[in-house]
Formats: C-alpha cells, sequence, structure tokens
C-alpha cells in the first residue's frame, strides 16, 4: 500500500475535507477530549488556519484515504533568536497505527523546521498517553529543562 506524506493546501477542497475528517476523529478518541469538534470550528477551521500566518499541516494518505495529520505553528525563541516549529495536533487514524505513520510525518515537520531555519520542534502530549510519549521519545524528544535542579518544563494553560 502507498504512503504519501504532504504539505496540505488549504485551498484544496480535499485537503481541507481531511483535515477537519481527521481531527474530528482525534478529537472524539479520548487522548483528544472524547468530544466532536463544534460545527463553528468544523466550518471554519481551514479558512482561519489559510490565515494564520506560519501555521502548516503535514497530511499522510495511505492508499488514497487519509490516514493522520499534524497541525503546526511556527513560533520564536528569543533565547536562541530563531524559529521553533511547535506540533500542535498529531494523529493517525486507528486503522492505519502501527504501520510509523507518525514518524512519516515528523519526519516531514522536521524537514519544514530545518528548511525554515528552526532551533526545535516542541509538542505537548497527556502524561497518559504512553503510545505516543513512546513514538517522540523513539523520534528524539525528550523532557525540557534547563537546569537538571530546576527539572523539566511543564505545560500548563489558563483557558479564556
Amino acid at each position: 500500500m502507498s504512503v504519501e506524506i504532504l504539505l496540505a493546501n488549504y485551498t484544496n477542497p480535499q485537503h481541507a475535507q481531511d483535515l477537519v475528517t481527521l481531527l474530528n476523529g482525534y478529537a472524539l478518541d479520548p487522548m483528544g477530549g472524547a468530544e466532536a469538534l463544534s460545527e463553528h470550528t468544523q466550518q471554519n477551521l481551514v479558512a482561519a488556519l489559510n490565515q494564520t500566518p506560519n501555521a502548516f499541516t503535514v497530511l499522510c494518505y495511505v492508499g488514497g484515504k487519509p490516514a493522520g495529520l499534524i497541525n503546526c505553528f511556527q513560533c520564536f525563541s528569543t533565547f536562541k533568536c530563531k524559529p521553533i516549529i511547535n506540533m500542535h495536533d498529531v494523529t493517525v487514524e486507528g486503522e492505519f497505527r502501527g504501520l510509523g505513520i507518525s514518524t512519516k510525518m515528523m519526519e516531514k515537520v522536521e524537514s519544514v523546521a530545518k528548511e525554515r531555519g528552526a532551533c526545535k520542534i516542541t509538542l505537548e502530549v497527556l502524561e497518559g498517553n504512553k503510545v505516543a510519549q513512546h513514538a517522540y521519545t523513539k523520534f528524539g524528544f525528550s523532557g525540557y529543562e534547563l537546569d537538571p535542579e530546576m527539572g523539566k518544563a511543564i505545560f500548563w494553560e489558563k483557558a479564556i
């Protein structure tokens, strides 16, 4: 079966539909909160991404079927004075898990990060998502720390 990894074109109707379908599948999964994307999000997400500077999406197709995605956003490291790429959403459809798709998609993200002169790629992962943690560790991700005495960074949020 053929595996195709590409950057989504937000103006391509098929890419747009597949992006929303894949992200909604992730949202429905317990690791994504187990709740469907709102109708507003489903209707407006791709146009909003298209209007967001430095957003990009990696899509994966297996045998022509949408199999996975990574939504990314470029931000900036003040300490390194270089871009950072944040992998915000990472998902592989259940029927395609175990085929190394997440690694192939992360390789594409890393390629884009290098092209943009980024100093690092960041992500967030749930403590209980051991499968994803294993995939990320295998790819070279680790906890972030500046000083071992201060410990690893913690991702926090404040909903507004």
